[in-house]
């Protein structure tokens, strides 16, 4: 009947009502794609809480992982789904690729259930149906010791684990591990001694209170993880209240440690990254038009947005900003590049563009190689500035590198020629018979440095001039926490002599 009325009379002036009448229809049904399209109709903001209501009342009901992302992909703006997704994610998902796809909406809408406002006890102990907040621990002691105890939260799943088995969706916490144990065996030979000890936490809060509370736990310095939101935030809660330092080794979310003293990211944020990008780009050129381009993930969307935001703030101007995917001749044709005149017009695809510079975030290593070519195409004389993701570094050209003015973004950057990174692979293949991925480099880095940290200041954060590494023996770029919680070392390489080399 709500369907007949909105076709035989399309003027009336209450359809706003009937339209969210058959939102709420759809949504009882289970027709929830029907009823966020329906929802899009209706244009008084008047009735946006009572959309956002309705919304956080039927949304959470979808218990199907697979539709819930399907319904993100279709509905990419709309908050209630996102966050309904992130916390369906942590409650039941293991494999990477979802737990980084959930990274990269709470870095977009938050976390769910929690104002970005409010310290984690706030949120932990004031939540319906969660577990009591953690206690401080009375029998902590700040003095000097001869050793440190380290506590790595991941999610091992040991009753899942088949050694016969390669391809594991958690094979990076594995990975991570090793890293760890052998930055561990490093700092004995320095005289810094560590005991790890390895939790099997999956995304349990009962079981996360129950193990911080344990007196096992009393006499832990550092704490690495948990992966899980809820989880982490009980961890956080514990750590700000006992002043210990809680690492998150793999996120780039700032949310993870605004309000959050004692919590770091061995990893810089998006936001983080652009600054840097932004920065690099002030001392290239002076001009201030930029084109900003993006791959079909949502993390390449997500970095996009986010240092679109970032030249926005900084009065540059942004002449295109699109997805493109397909082949080069597909991505010259997307281009939409204007002037500004006393009508803006499109530029004619034969004309020299003349840009400041141009962005673009890729994860699929063929976009890369399209885009520069596209970029011929269309005769744009710019810099560009390219996720090191778009690129296959084993199948492209060097001549690809080369012929243009190329910068990669490239936090997980490994110059491989280094002494220290030869030695650990030659290690690393002898004792695990396999070639080390980025991720065993970076547990090996974040242990070595707060190892060090620790014996050396006891990871004070009242003074940060410290936090910062001081030494080139790590695989990456090193670690600096003089002014935030977040690594702001992000690398960024250009192929010189032959190979990639960091500039910045």
């Amino acid at each position: 009947m709500l369907k007949q009325l909105l076709e035989y009379f399309p003027d009336w002036r209450k359809l706003n009502d009937a339209n969210y009448l058959l939102a709420a229809a759809s949504m009882e049904m289970g027709l929830y794609e029907e009823a966020l399209l329906t929802i899009q109709q209706i244009s008084d903001p008047a009735f946006r809480p009572d959309i956002t209501k309705l919304e956080q009342n039927f949304v959470p009901r979808i218990t199907d992982l697979n539709r819930l992302k399907q319904l993100n992909k279709d509905f990419p703006n709309d908050r209630i789904v996102g966050l309904t997704l992130i916390d369906l994610i942590q409650r039941t998902a293991s494999d990477k690729d979802d737990l980084e796809l959930s990274d990269r909406l709470t870095n977009r809408f938050g976390v769910p259930g929690v104002a970005t406002n409010q310290p984690s006890t706030t949120a932990v102990t004031g939540a319906a149906n969660r577990p009591t907040a953690p206690v401080m621990n009375p029998s902590r002691t700040s003095r000097a010791k001869g050793y440190y105890n380290i506590a790595v939260m991941f999610p091992f799943r040991l009753d899942e684990f088949d050694p016969e088995k390669r391809a594991r969706s958690n094979q990076y916490v594995y990975d991570l591990y090793n890293g760890i144990k052998m930055a561990k065996a490093r700092l004995q030979e320095e005289g810094i001694t560590v005991n790890v000890f390895a939790y099997d936490l999956d995304n349990d809060p009962n079981k996360t209170l129950e193990l911080v509370n344990s007196p096992a736990f009393a006499q832990t310095d550092l704490i690495i993880g948990p992966l899980y939101i809820e989880p982490n935030r009980i961890a956080s809660a514990y750590a700000n209240q006992n002043n210990i330092i809680l690492l998150n080794p793999i996120a780039t979310s700032s949310e993870l440690i605004a309000n959050q003293p004692m919590s770091f990211l061995a990893q810089p944020s998006m936001n983080q990254q652009a600054k840097k990008v932004a920065e690099h780009i002030r001392n290239l050129n002076s001009s201030r038009r930029a084109a900003i381009y993006f791959g079909t993930s949502r993390k390449d969307s997500l970095l996009a947005m986010t240092y679109q935001n970032e030249l926005k703030q900084q009065n540059y101007t942004i002449i295109d900003f699109r997805k493109v995917s397909g082949s080069a001749q597909t991505m010259a044709d997307a281009m939409k590049f204007t002037e500004k005149t006393t009508a803006t017009r499109p530029v004619s695809t034969t004309a020299t563009i003349n840009l400041g510079h141009v962005f673009f975030a890729s994860s699929n290593e063929e976009d890369g190689a399209r885009m520069l070519e596209a970029l011929s195409r269309r005769k744009v004389i710019a810099p560009v500035v390219a996720t090191a993701s778009a690129f296959d570094p084993y199948r492209t050209s060097t001549s690809t590198f080369s012929h243009r003015d190329l910068y990669l973004l490239y936090p997980d950057f490994i110059d491989t020629s280094r002494e220290p990174v030869i030695a650990f692979q030659e290690q690393y293949v002898a004792k695990r018979n396999t070639i080390p991925s980025v991720f065993a480099s970076e547990g090996y880095d974040m242990m070595l440095f707060f190892g060090r940290q620790l014996a050396k200041n006891g990871l004070q954060t009242r003074n940060r001039s410290n936090l910062r590494s001081d030494t080139d023996d790590y695989l990456l770029s090193g670690f600096d926490y003089t002014q935030t919680n977040e690594n702001q070392i992000v690398p960024i390489v250009k192929y010189e002599d032959g190979r990639l080399v960091k500039i910045n």
